[in-house]
């Protein structure tokens, strides 16, 4: 945990401090952002508050007393639930706007870990809990040059292997079997174990009506073979195995052994120019250092795609935040499953991938962005085209 930083942006913010709870590992981002072990066996509520100026303070049960000593700051503990109201009371008397884990109407509930309950005491005490959704993407999805470095290193194995997985379709069909949308996930995956990538679970190969499902997950059992003449989907994600490394999170889409349909090329393209949409309103606002929320990236995707006749058929957020974990802490690009209003961050990394998805096929072009104080950029290959396998 970096005190001074913590109390700086919290200045910035013009908060009077940020108080983390827990109970039985409700909320992993606090264990994350103070530097607490994950094992610790805890099974009593404890408080810390980080004020903008001065000593933290503890309050913790008297049977895990220890729980927070690694912790800077004075230890209060309590016992009854009547000495843990009033040691609460007196821990946060000094403060009055309040960050927590909270989000209002749990709209972005990636940080809403807080439960009603415990909002509920701290208004009876007169306080003003406001979300720390920005705090938690500053400590959590910035990223070290070293991780920047990391995500580079799997973009640069990932977009070779990509393209050679399209090819080794091409080069199976082409001999005369069928490869399943499963053969071909384990080829990758044995493609990635060979560049020392560790990924969780995928990756996704899909065809025809399949690619129509963003999470489909091809099994030995039900995967369908990959013909001459059919639609592919591949959605690959991976990072460097050793800890603390960056994900990189791509998808392309290709034909089998023919030229694309006027359908199909109509979608791609669509998807296509939504995705760039996005690229350039997030750079532009970062070359004129104009700050930008996750839902105006979105917005400015999804509307290319509403102006072409295609809003139904485009069913999530444009983007995710990436880190240490594929879907990380810092704001998504997203004004429909949620109005993400987190500012996209310096040094900060994360997808850009709208999708079309009609009933018979779908489209969904994937790619990573970095930002800098002033700049914003796709750090690896970009898809223009439908691949002709």
């Amino acid at each position: 945990m970096n005190l001074d930083a913590i109390q700086s942006a919290l200045r910035e913010q013009q908060l009077d401090a940020w108080l983390f709870y827990d109970h039985h590992h409700r909320d992993p981002l606090a264990y994350a952002i103070l530097g607490l072990p994950e094992d610790a066996h805890v099974t009593r509520r404890w408080y810390y508050v980080i004020p903008a100026t001065g000593e933290p303070r503890k309050l913790v049960h008297r049977i895990e007393a220890g729980r927070l000593d690694m912790l800077p700051g004075s230890k209060g503990v309590y016992s009854s639930w009547q000495e843990l109201e009033a040691g609460l009371g007196a821990m946060l008397a000094p403060y009055r706007r309040i960050a927590m884990q909270y989000s209002p109407r749990n709209a972005i509930m990636y940080v809403s870990m807080v439960d009603a309950g415990t909002i509920e005491l701290l208004r009876a005490f007169g306080k003003t809990i406001v979300s720390s959704a920005d705090l938690v993407s500053h400590f959590q999805a910035v990223l070290s040059e070293e991780q920047i470095a990391s995500h580079y290193e799997a973009q640069r194995a990932l977009d070779e292997i990509l393209p050679e997985g399209f090819r080794e379709i091409g080069r199976r069909i082409r001999a005369g079997s069928q490869p399943t949308e499963y053969d071909m996930v384990l080829w990758l995956q044995e493609a990635m174990s060979r560049a020392d990538l560790v990924w969780e679970n995928g990756p996704n190969v899909s065809v025809n009506q399949n690619s129509s499902d963003s999470h489909y997950e091809p099994t030995s059992t039900t995967a369908r073979p990959i013909r001459e003449g059919d639609f592919v989907l591949i959605d690959i994600w991976g990072r460097k195995n050793r800890p603390g490394t960056i994900w990189y999170d791509i998808t392309w889409t290709g034909v089998v052994g023919r030229e694309p349909s006027d359908r199909e090329q109509q979608v791609f393209t669509t998807v296509r120019d939504a995705r760039d949409a996005a690229v350039s309103t997030i750079s532009e606002a970062f070359a004129t250092k104009h700050p930008i929320a996750g839902w105006q990236a979105d917005d400015a995707s999804r509307s290319v795609i509403r102006k072409a006749g295609f809003a139904p058929y485009f069913t999530h957020r444009t983007g995710h935040n990436i880190g240490t974990e594929l879907h990380g802490s810092g704001a998504h690009l997203d004004n429909l499953e949620t109005h993400d209003e987190r500012l996209i961050l310096p040094f900060t990394c994360f997808s850009v991938e709208p999708g079309i998805y009609l009933p018979e096929f779908g489209v969904r072009s994937e790619l990573n962005m970095i930002t800098t104080t002033d700049s914003a950029a796709p750090t690896g290959r970009i898809q223009r085209d439908l691949v002709r396998i």
